[in-house]
């Protein structure tokens, strides 16, 4: 079977696609990193000795293999090994708290755990609560080393029929903070992503997210299943990120916002030769117009946005180089995405007005792992009796059919009975001179309910009184939506990802706005 073949049928699986790959493109390089390259031949012929071990230490199918630690070659191939061996695939996340991963893996169930020194390092002091087999990815007393774990050259798995709604992989949404919770997505949404044909044989794609991100899964797989070349960076580094493009002939990308904002801030970024690229990608935070604005002013090729969740549910897809005038929006709901808008009542709401977003597609998740409750509360059943997953984001179309998003539903402010969207508010203070970002929560206030709070920093250089761009900002805005406080901090909490932890701010916040 060609891969053109393979590609074109309703359902088929990202392990059986490497290998006729492999078949196809032999020596092309297939995953690179700072120390190896390893070609399509080489990784089909690991994933079998991985998926063979795997199968040898009682890893049925359906059943869970996590990892955790950096991105390299090795981990690379062990997510497809892992796939290979029928299993559905964990990749943790290294920055979760010693606790937080302990409760991941015994929630996963699973029975191999591969690792890194950094990570068992961290893990030391509950490294008696893993019951999973270890295996050491880097080669260090970790665990059992991956190449004396691996199945003898030449070994071959047991075939195994993968269905459609069977689990592809489990990504854990809050393993820093709060109870971590599985979503499972299956190999059919998988499937629908690899095959949107956006990354061509030809990609050669940097890939400096973590892989433990759905965010990075959305632009790795499909480089690989297309035939492409991923380049895997262990951390991010604007620098680094900028030399391995020029180095590689780079020609995709998937960075986040806040990457995208150090590239642009870089005074030597337009030195670098990028003339190579032919699309960069975005997802995971909001993506401010001023900078989708200069990335298309100063950076070759086109740029998507991507509006989605790890659960599934509905997208929206923005093309930025052919809608600049759209650069506030997310785009319009991608082919097959079924997207509404709901009211508190869960009804939707006519056209022009504000409410939660919930979507529908062929990519969607399970649910969350071992609890059903969480899974009920996510979704939304239209009056057909469709169901439709609740993103917990509240937006609003325009006449063209683009949505712009407000806020984090649960980010919205209720002061005094008025709704304030913190995003309204945060597009007012990046305004002022020295301001380089900000965000805005809401705390507890005895007379008004709750009441905006504004953290704030500024430009490299830059020095501002924060009562004066207190002042700045509520003389623009209305009445209602004044800010209460202002805090100047060097630079907002994120995730790995690019995130800003708004949660982390409001619980550390001990300010004035308390008692107003």
């Amino acid at each position: 079977m060609t891969v053109e073949e393979i590609l074109s049928q309703d359902f088929g699986t990202l392990a059986d696609v490497i290998r006729v790959q492999a078949a196809d493109k032999g020596p092309k390089p297939a995953l690179i990193d700072a120390k190896r390259v390893i070609s399509y031949a080489e990784l089909d012929v690991l994933m079998d000795r991985i998926a063979a071990a795997l199968q040898r230490d009682g890893v049925a199918k359906a059943e869970v293999a996590a990892v955790c630690a950096t991105s390299s070659v090795e981990y690379g191939a062990t997510f497809f090994g892992i796939l290979r061996a029928g299993a559905i695939v964990a990749p943790l996340a290294p920055s979760s708290t010693p606790e937080s991963l302990i409760v991941m893996l015994n929630d996963s169930g699973a029975k191999v755990f591969f690792l890194d020194k950094g990570v068992a390092e961290a893990m030391a002091g509950v490294a008696d609560q893993i019951t999973a087999k270890r295996v050491s990815l880097d080669g260090s007393d970790a665990g059992i080393p991956f190449e004396q774990w691996l199945a003898p050259e030449g070994a071959k798995p047991a075939p195994v029929e993968v269905e459609p709604d069977q689990g592809f992989n489990i990504i854990y949404s809050s393993g820093t903070t709060g109870t971590p919770k599985g979503i499972v997505q299956p190999h059919a949404m998988r499937w629908g992503q690899i095959r949107r044909g956006v990354y061509p044989d030809t990609a050669v794609s940097v890939i400096s997210t973590p892989l433990y991100s759905n965010t990075t899964l959305v632009s790795f797989l499909p480089t690989l299943s297309n035939g492409g070349t991923a380049v895997l960076m262990p951390k991010f580094d604007a620098e680094q990120f900028l030399k391995l493009s020029e180095k590689h002939r780079a020609t995709h990308a998937m960075l986040v916002p806040v990457q995208y904002r150090r590239l642009m801030e870089r005074p030597d970024f337009d030195s670098y030769d990028l003339s190579s690229f032919v699309m960069k990608f975005s997802t995971s935070a909001p993506f401010p117009a001023e900078i989708k604005a200069d990335v298309l002013k100063r950076w070759p090729g086109g740029l998507i946005e991507y509006y989605g969740m790890t659960e599934g549910g509905g997208s929206c897809g923005l093309q930025a180089h052919e809608f600049p005038d759209k650069l506030h929006t997310v785009g319009r709901p991608l082919p097959g995405h079924d997207i509404r808008l709901i009211d508190e009542d869960g009804k939707e709401v006519p056209q022009g007005e504000i409410g939660e977003v919930v979507g529908r597609s062929g990519a969607m998740m399970v649910g969350y792992h071992n609890q059903p409750g969480k899974t009920s509360e996510a979704e939304w059943w239209s009056p057909e009796g469709l169901r439709y997953i609740r993103t917990g984001d509240v937006g609003r179309f325009d006449e063209d059919g683009f949505l712009t998003l407000m806020d984090r539903k649960k980010d919205m402010i209720i002061s005094g009975g008025f709704n304030i969207y913190p995003s309204d508010l945060e597009a007012e203070i990046v305004k002022h001179p020295a301001v380089l970002e900000a965000a805005v929560v809401g705390v507890a206030s005895k007379a008004w309910g709750e009441t905006p709070v504004a953290f704030v920093a500024l430009k490299a250089g830059q020095s501002a009184d924060p009562a004066e761009i207190k002042a700045f900002v509520n003389a623009k805005v209305g009445k209602t939506q004044r800010l209460a406080d202002l805090v100047l901090i060097d630079s907002l909490p994120r995730s790995h990802i690019g995130k800003v932890l708004k949660r982390e701010l409001r619980d550390d916040y001990k300010g004035e706005a308390l008692t107003a």
